[in-house]
């Protein structure tokens, strides 16, 4: 029971289940109090011919109040879901409210219109209680999918920001220990691999279309693993390829030293993850980078961006791999979340 409450959102839910219930419940008040205007059968369909098809009071009511309750939590209960995307959610809040709330101007509109008349066969649906009922449907719907609030309200991330803001508190040199940014390629870089793509696959298509569409996903796919994310606390130095794809983890004990350096990516294979030897090196571009040794003897070459964060990832590096040797290259005291 523990795990199906922690995947559904209870508020949602709370709504989803009490909404229709209660807006049955108030269609079956209104119906008794204008019971003694309506005729004995109601009429609950209506031929060209002027005929009808009746059903007792009790039993238009009860399957009225029923089609309310049923139709809304069939769609609400849609937004119930967490692990739902969250436009999702919100469509089905919006939707479900518009349902519930246009049956109930129907079954409305249908007594409605035969308030006040002896034979039920001379009645009609209501037009006016029908438009406007639709219309506010219509909109509270669309209100209601604007303001429904689809994201949980609290989180794991929000859980590692709480531990992370406690951990800052009881150790106020955790921010400076902590860096994180993106290098890549230079723009110039971009706009030749662009050319050197679209260009041919624009003539390719002509013939082999496939073929043409192919080069141009290899290119962006080229182009993304010039990118490169970066992040450095007191665990140590992590590389992930295109912001997604992890190639160098680091530990904080196995760092020796860090020092940031103007290099050419020629030295060390070319631009992207190259791996010769001793010498790793996620390279985007030459220029800034930091080179950091490890305990092992091993080399490592990062972009560093500007010379001013390539700078700054030297320092947090060379602290934390001090910090770590003086602690016996034990853990960080205050585990940093993934951002």
């Amino acid at each position: 029971m523990g795990k199906l409450m922690d995947s559904v959102d209870a508020r949602a839910l709370r709504f989803a289940a009490g909404f229709p219930v209660v807006l049955a419940a108030g269609f079956v008040v209104c119906a008794f109090l204008i019971r003694p205007d309506l005729p004995e059968p109601l009429a609950i369909r209506w031929t060209d011919d002027g005929g009808a098809a009746f059903a007792p009071f009790g039993t238009y009511v009860g399957v009225g109040a029923a089609a309310i309750v049923a139709a809304g939590w069939l769609v609400l209960s849609q937004a119930v879901t967490l692990n739902r995307p969250a436009i999702m959610r919100r469509i089905m809040m919006g939707a479900g409210m518009f349902l519930s709330l246009f049956v109930t101007s129907v079954v409305a509109a249908g007594l409605v219109g035969q308030a006040g008349l002896a034979d039920a066969r001379e009645s009609h649906v209501d037009m006016t209680v029908l438009a406007l009922g639709s219309g506010a449907a219509l909109s509270l719907g669309v209100i209601i999918a604007f303001v429904f609030k689809a994201d949980q309200q609290w989180s794991l991330d929000d859980d590692r920001a709480l531990q992370l803001a406690l951990a800052r508190e009881a150790d106020p040199d955790l921010a400076r220990d902590s860096i994180r940014l993106w290098v890549h390629a230079r723009s110039s870089v971009f706009i030749m691999i662009a050319i050197a793509s679209l260009f041919p696959s624009a003539l390719i298509t002509v013939a082999v279309p496939w073929l043409g569409m192919l080069l141009v996903l290899l290119a962006v796919v080229g182009a993304a693993f010039l990118f490169a994310r970066i992040k450095a606390d007191r665990q140590g130095l992590k590389v992930l390829l295109a912001g997604i794809v992890p190639v160098m983890n680091v530990p904080a004990g196995a760092i020796s030293g860090a020092t940031a350096a103007d290099v050419k990516a020629a030295d060390y294979g070319g631009w992207g993850y190259r791996h010769h030897g001793g010498t790793s090196a996620m390279l985007v571009s030459s220029g800034p980078a930091v080179v950091v040794s490890k305990t092992d003897g091993q080399r490592l070459a990062v972009s560093g961006g500007s010379p001013a964060s390539a700078a700054r990832l030297a320092e947090v590096l060379t602290r934390v791999a001090a910090r770590a040797r003086r602690g016996g290259g034990g853990q960080p005291p205050a585990a940093q979340p993934e951002s």
